[in-house]
């Protein structure tokens, strides 16, 4: 499957995946000491939700436009971050996870981006030039196994790939094995894509076996049986998320769900440690 973030900005996933990335980071910035946060895979980081790509599936119709539409105090964090990259009151723009993190550092945080692709680098480095990121072009996983443990104490490494290769979860799998052990105390959030069930609980038990301690699974499942041909929600797997995360999830699950539920589907979002 690929999932390229300009075909796919603004959508469902997205608006789950960023509201939840700004609330897991502000939750570790409850602690003063620094974070250092890491992107493996950031795209271009800034997207046109009118652009070629994005007009083609249309998907922010059902994501960041229906939020806009929404008032629950709950999404205000994850619409102001929106806002910030726009100049009108309606989203023309959609920041991706580079950009929302660049709005969440403090001068005390390091933010650190990796783009393999070197067009979308390109772009990337431009999106980002206001910012103080440092901006890699590297091989995705070996620049994961490379950048754990952080100088810093804290910090998030994101693992967002298009999925572009069969052997996508093989890697993430073999690179998260190799990773954890250099740095148990850090904080990991991967993305995927959810399409075929069986293929999907067959990587939970392969992550499963790991042996991850604090190893917890936020699932968006759009549809109530699996839609042939297209995707049907996606994930996230969050390793040793904070507390004070993990307490506010519930609540923002719910707003999440009730904004984005296609018509005539219940679906479901549901929150569970894989492990411990």
């Amino acid at each position: 499957m690929n999932y390229r973030h300009s075909f796919h900005a603004g959508n469902s996933a997205d608006v789950v995946k960023h509201s939840l990335l700004i609330e897991l980071v502000r939750a570790l910035q409850q602690k003063p000491g620094a974070l250092t946060l890491i992107d493996t895979h950031a795209g271009c980081g800034l997207y046109d939700l009118g652009g070629e790509d994005a007009r083609r599936t249309g998907e922010a119709l059902q994501g960041v436009l229906r939020t806009f539409e929404d008032a629950n105090p709950l999404l205000d964090d994850y619409r102001a971050a929106v806002r910030a990259v726009n100049v009108s009151s309606e989203p023309h723009l959609y920041p991706g996870s580079p950009r929302i993190l660049a709005q969440l550092v403090r001068p005390q945080d390091f933010l650190i981006l990796n783009e393999k692709h070197p067009e979308d680098a390109d772009t990337l480095r431009r999106a980002m030039r206001d910012t103080s990121a440092a901006v890699h072009e590297r091989d995705a996983y070996e620049f994961w196994r490379a950048m754990v443990p952080p100088r810093t104490a804290r910090g998030v490494v994101i693992v967002d790939p298009p999925y572009e290769q069969t052997d996508e979860r093989a890697r993430i799998t073999a690179t998260l094995a190799a990773a954890y052990p250099k740095w148990s105390h850090g904080v990991t959030v991967i993305w995927y894509p959810l399409k075929d069930r069986s293929l999907h609980w067959r990587w939970k038990e392969q992550l499963r076996s790991l042996g991850i301690r604090k190893f917890l699974n936020v699932e968006h499942w759009l549809y109530d049986v699996d839609q042939p041909g297209i995707y049907n929600g996606a994930g996230l797997f969050i390793i040793n998320p904070p507390y004070a995360f993990t307490q506010a999830l519930p609540p923002m699950l719910e707003v999440l769900r009730a904004v984005l539920a296609p018509e005539g589907h219940r679906g479901a979002i549901t929150a569970d440690w894989l492990t411990g």
